[in-house]
């Protein structure tokens, strides 16, 4: 697989699903902007995050980014949980 490819999501249960893109939407999309086109951080559509890996992605969601507002994710989130918040970004991040 090349970088700038997103692989699949892995596979979460509908409930999961639905509470991940609750959290994306409304908690990150307080930064991101509500649509992820950007706000007080960067936008997060398919077009800014092409060619970044989905584990660096999974890293920043978890870890989040030093010297910036990014927090880390970890204590709410599974690494698997990341992995598809990281996969959905590289593919278009689905509506509530």
């Amino acid at each position: 697989m090349t970088a700038g490819r997103a692989q699949a999501p892995p596979a979460i249960d509908r409930a999961d699903r639905q509470r991940l893109i609750h959290l994306v939407r409304q908690d990150c999309g307080s930064c991101h902007g509500l649509r992820l086109n950007g706000g007080l951080g960067p936008a997060l559509t398919p077009e800014t995050l092409a060619g970044k890996p989905p584990a660096y992605l999974e890293h920043v969601i978890l870890r989040g980014l030093s010297g910036t507002a990014m927090p880390g994710w970890q204590g709410m989130l599974a690494p698997d949980e990341a992995a598809w918040i990281a996969a959905r970004l590289l593919k278009g991040f689905p509506e509530e």
